[in-house]
C-alpha cells in the first residue's frame, strides 16, 4: 500500500512539475532519494545505557532501527577517542521515508512553538534540504514522561535534482512549510 504523500506525488506533483520545468525526459524530474535523521550525543556519549535510549527513542520516530556512528579521528580538546561512538543515525527510503515525511509536515512541525515556518535557504548546491529540531517532544510517539532530556535532531532531505528551486518547488507541493518572509 502506497502511502499518502507518495500518492500526492505521484498523482499532482509530478504533473505540476513537468508543467512548471518543461521537462523532456521522465528522469529529469527531481524526487526524494532517502531521509537521514541524525542526533548527536553531545555529553552523554559515555554512557552505554544513553545509546539504547537513543536508539530506541529515534526508532519510535522513524519507524526503524537506527544505528551508530563512531568518530574518525581523536580530537583532543574534545576528550574524544578514535573510534568512540558519537551519535546515532538513521537513514529511511521507500514507504517509510513518506510516511515519516508525512507525519513531519502534518504532525510534528505545527506542534513546534511559535513556528513560523522553516528557511527555504537551507538547501546545499545540489538541491539537497536540511533542517535541524531543537526538541524531540513534538513527535506524538514521544512519551513525556519517559524522556531522559530535551535533544534535537538534524534531518536532510536528499533530493535528485539539478539545482534548489526544483528542490522547492517540490517541497512546496508536497506540502513543507516554507515562511514567506524567507524566500
Amino acid at each position: 500500500m502506497k502511502q499518502r504523500l507518495q500518492v500526492k506525488y505521484l498523482n499532482t506533483v509530478i504533473p505540476k512539475l513537468k508543467e512548471e520545468f518543461k521537462y523532456k525526459n521522465i528522469n529529469q524530474i527531481p524526487s526524494i532519494k532517502k531521509i537521514v535523521v541524525n542526533r548527536g550525543l553531545g555529553q552523554s556519549y559515555q554512557s552505554s545505557k544513553s545509546f539504547e535510549y537513543f536508539l530506541d527513542e529515534l526508532a519510535v520516530i522513524t519507524g526503524q532501527k537506527g544505528v551508530i556512528t563512531y568518530s574518525k579521528k581523536a580530537i583532543a580538546s574534545f576528550k574524544l577517542r578514535k573510534k568512540s561512538p558519537v551519535g546515532v543515525s538513521v537513514t529511511l527510503r521507500g514507504q517509510k521515508m513518506y510516511a515519516f515525511l508525512d507525519r513531519l509536515i502534518n504532525l510534528a512541525l505545527p506542534r513546534v512553538r511559535d513556528f513560523q515556518g522553516l528557511n527555504s535557504k537551507s538547501f546545499d548546491g545540489s538541491g539537497n534540504f536540511s533542517l535541524g529540531l531543537n526538541e524531540q517532544l513534538m513527535f506524538p510517539e514521544i512519551d513525556y514522561d519517559r524522556i531522559d532530556g530535551v535533544c534535537g535532531m538534524d534531518i536532510s532531505i536528499v533530493i535528485k535534482s539539478s539545482n534548489s528551486n526544483e528542490s522547492l518547488f517540490l517541497l512546496n507541493e508536497l506540502g513543507i512549510p516554507f515562511s514567506s518572509n524567507r524566500m
